[in-house]
Formats: structure tokens, C-alpha cells, sequence
């Protein structure tokens, strides 16, 4: 099993970083695979972090996919961040990723998402959805090398908000044509 997370500040484009840079940038952080006992943690963190946030099932479903990459950043032994990157038929899906409020804004998310992209290979198409609003997170990504892609039009449940589907590497890779 893999797992991945997301940090909203990143401060360096991972195209450039190596793997052995995206994993061991900040004393007392260790990413890691997310295991089942990480749970609780995981929930609390998204539930602090999210309007609609996923239930513990909704992340044991995804972890117990064979093309499911699960990580986990901790901080001196306690889960900090997450992130789940799942694999549907030719691109990577990212998603969920986050980081706890008091750990925010110190590269979390940039380790976990350059990990995941050094598991399942930097060349890999990886798409995601993001709220307009969360420019936070826009602009990680955008410094991450994603793009803009059009919007999924009232994606999010809890009030209808769209979504910005961003993508890593070529689309057109994963079989959807850009136009």
C-alpha cells in the first residue's frame, strides 16, 4: 500500500527535487505509509480541515486498493499530514491531502506530494479537484507543475462550489483530450 499528502505551501518546483530531497527536508518529519491505526488522527485532522469531510470508511476503502499510494507525514512520531493518490485506469487521482492547522505552512504537504510522485514515477499523469477559493492550495499545486484543466460544475456537495481540475504531466497521456 501507498500513501500521499498535502501540505498548502510549497516553496520549490519537485520536478527539480529528488526523491531522497521530497522525504527528509525538515528535522522530525518522517513520511511514511498510512496504516489503519493512523485513522483516528487522520479524521480529526480532516475534519478540521474540510467542509465535507471523508468518513474513517471512506479512507479505509481507499487504502485497501491494490493502486492506492496512503502516506503519512508525522512530526516526532504523530501523524501531521496525509494524503491518499489512487490509480484509475491511465492517471493518478489525488485525492485527499492534508495537513493538521498547527502544522500548516511548513512544507508538510510539499514532502508528501513530492513522495507520492517519486513512488508511482515523475512522469505519471496525476489529476485532482480543488475548490476556486482554496488558492492556498491552487498555488501549491501550480508551483508543483499542475494545470488548470476546466471545472467539474457544482462538484462539491456542501454548497455547490465547482471544482478546478488540475493536472501533472500530459492529460492526453491518460486518454483525455485536451482541447
Amino acid at each position: 500500500m501507498h500513501s500521499f499528502g498535502l501540505n498548502e505551501t510549497a516553496t520549490r518546483n519537485l520536478d527539480a527535487a529528488s526523491p531522497a530531497e521530497t522525504g527528509g527536508m525538515i528535522p522530525g518529519v518522517e513520511i511514511r505509509d498510512l496504516e489503519y491505526g493512523d485513522l483516528a488522527a487522520v479524521v480529526s485532522i480532516e475534519r478540521r480541515s474540510f467542509k465535507s469531510p471523508w468518513t474513517i470508511g471512506m479512507f479505509a476503502l481507499e487504502m485497501s486498493k491494490t493502486d492506492t499510494v496512503a502516506l503519512a507525514a508525522t512530526v516526532d512520531g504523530s501523524v501531521a499530514s496525509y494524503l491518499i493518490l489512487s490509480r484509475y485506469d491511465l492517471a493518478w487521482h489525488l485525492m485527499n491531502i492534508a495537513v493538521d492547522p498547527g502544522h500548516r505552512r511548513r512544507g508538510l504537504a510539499t514532502l508528501l506530494i513530492g513522495s507520492a510522485c517519486a513512488r508511482v514515477g515523475y512522469e505519471e499523469p496525476i489529476t485532482l479537484e480543488v475548490r476556486p477559493s482554496n488558492n492556498s492550495a491552487i498555488e501549491l499545486y501550480e508551483r508543483l507543475g499542475f494545470r488548470s484543466f476546466g471545472l467539474r460544475k457544482g462538484y462539491y456537495p456542501d454548497n455547490g462550489e465547482d471544482a478546478v481540475i488540475m493536472w501533472k504531466g500530459d492529460p492526453e497521456l491518460a486518454g483525455v483530450p485536451v482541447t
